[in-house]
């Protein structure tokens, strides 16, 4: 129970700072569509974090479409993760969240990707719903800070953990492999 009313209050308050965000600034201009969007991922962080679901839902399962990275790769991912790194984004990353050798830090990071991916896909949604009212309202040029930063922000993070997940899931089996035989 205590946990259902924390993440009604997530939302709430949220929605509340998206509302004032909304009501104080030019909702087509790019310093709303970055606000909006880091807005938005302190609130899904602290939902996804406080949700603490064990995620084996299916749509974290790869599709036969996505085998290989194939089309992630032809959609610039390799591109997407230079930029995260020459922004030090990636820098951040392994400083926060630290990658070891290990089944079970490998096990760590796969359902890492699979919170971070969540949230990303909820901001993508909220995000799109603004971009839509803007383009309606102001016109698609007055949405392209928001069309933009979605894609930057949340689509291609989506992407990116969907092409890392079954890498990390061979790194994994590949280290189960040598305990096995370690222990053999």
């Amino acid at each position: 129970m205590k946990k259902t009313l924390n993440l009604i209050l997530i939302v709430v308050v949220t929605a509340a700072l998206v509302y004032v965000l909304v009501r104080f600034t030019g909702i087509y201009k790019a310093g709303f569509a970055i606000a909006l969007n880091f807005l938005l991922m302190g609130g899904a962080l602290m939902f996804t974090e406080t949700m603490q679901s064990d995620m084996h839902w299916g749509y974290f399962d790869l599709q036969p479409w996505e085998s290989g990275g194939k089309v992630y790769e032809r959609l610039g991912i390799h591109l997407f993760r230079k930029l995260l790194v020459w922004v030090g984004w990636e820098k951040l990353g392994k400083a926060t969240k630290p990658v070891g050798k290990g089944a079970e830090t490998l096990a760590n990071l796969y359902y890492r990707t699979k919170i971070d991916e969540l949230g990303h896909l909820i901001i993508l949604v909220i995000v799109s719903a603004f971009t839509i009212v803007v383009a309606f309202r102001f016109g698609l040029v007055k949405a392209l800070p928001l069309l933009i930063s979605n894609i930057l922000l949340n689509l291609y993070p989506v992407m990116l953990q969907r092409f890392n997940r079954p890498r990390i899931v061979r790194a994994i089996q590949l280290s189960q492999r040598k305990l096995n035989a370690q222990l053999i």
